[in-house]
């Protein structure tokens, strides 16, 4: 079974290959923009036979008729589409640039590829963010109502890829996770970022008080929960994978400090939300926890910790790294 993971060099992305490749009946081809990252960034690189995977960097935005042909070639079974661009607060300042990844560029490829016989099935990573601020009650056909540029561009990625599912019978199937974390993320996101900061004895900036309520989720959960999906999944449908309960950003970095013998209330700046913020998100998994016999198994505590070790076992590189995220069209 050959499948093509597209945003391989994403934190998510290289924790699903990892997954993939503990199984021999995989083979897998990486696509990514981005050159690979060292690896300390990558679960796999830790593997001594990689001879079932293989990577390509190419741009969707720009190489195209390169992914197209690459695709063809290699006749993949199943894609796995984790590319996109996600972060929410520059989508104000570039949103035609959230729009031609998440939407233009998705455009051609599935338009392209409900043309190919090769394809069995094709999963879409989405995002709860299409729900706008939502708890407990949310599930696979509340209706979308975004509240960012990056959420919009989402929202109408996934319309698109509905038509040509209800029009072509296109094998989508979509996921939509929560907040993910873990070991190997990006260093600007809350948790390893706040983790550094404190290391270094600095604050951390809290938006809006950081009150804001996520449902935090190990990678690792999610990546099985993705897998899930995709082997056993019905198509036309969308999953939802989280926890069953959320917790404010200020308990999480509260509870960081806690693990670092951090000083809290001297070690946090309470600054204006951000835009569109929205004030909680919490949705309901029981669809794939009943169909698919998935559940998150890694404990937000447990988790944490796995963070903490990371770091401090790649301190001397860490330390070192700018934590801002840096936009590339």
């Amino acid at each position: 079974m050959k499948i093509v993971v597209l945003g391989a060099n994403s934190f998510s992305g290289q924790d699903f290959i990892d997954l993939l490749l503990d199984n021999d009946q995989y083979s897998v081809i990486g696509i990514s923009r981005s050159p690979e990252k060292p690896p300390m960034y990558l679960r796999h690189s830790h593997l001594k036979n990689l001879s079932r995977y293989q990577f390509h960097q190419l741009d969707f935005n720009v190489q195209m008729d390169d992914v197209l042909s690459l695709l063809d070639v290699e006749c993949p079974d199943y894609i796995v589409n984790f590319a996109a661009q996600s972060e929410v607060a520059p989508s104000w300042d570039f949103p035609e640039h959230w729009y031609q990844t998440n939407c233009v560029a998705l455009g051609r490829l599935v338009n392209y590829l409900r043309k190919q016989t090769y394809l069995q099935r094709y999963l879409h990573i989405s995002s709860p963010e299409v729900y706008g601020s939502c708890d407990g009650e949310v599930t696979e056909i509340s209706p979308c109502r975004p509240s960012t540029p990056y959420a919009a561009s989402k929202a109408a990625a996934d319309c698109l890829l509905d038509v040509y599912a209800k029009q072509y019978h296109f094998p989508l199937l979509t996921v939509r996770s929560t907040n993910v974390y873990g070991a190997r993320q990006q260093l600007y996101k809350i948790i390893p970022r706040t983790i550094i900061n404190f290391s270094k004895e600095q604050s951390i900036e809290l938006h809006g008080g950081g009150h804001a309520v996520k449902s935090y989720i190990h990678i690792r959960d999610v990546s099985r929960g993705e897998l899930a999906v995709l082997e056993r999944g019905t198509i036309g449908e969308i999953y939802h994978l989280s926890p069953r309960s959320g917790i404010a950003v200020r308990d999480v970095v509260h509870k960081i400090s806690q693990r670092l013998g951090i000083d809290f209330h001297n070690h946090v700046r309470e600054v204006e939300e951000r835009t569109g913020q929205d004030a909680t998100y919490i949705i309901d998994s029981s669809k794939a926890q009943e169909t698919l016999q998935w559940s998150p198994q890694i404990s937000f505590e447990d988790g944490l910790d796995e963070v903490v070790d990371w770091i401090q076992e790649h301190w001397s590189t860490i330390a070192q790294q700018q934590l801002n995220y840096c936009h590339h069209a």
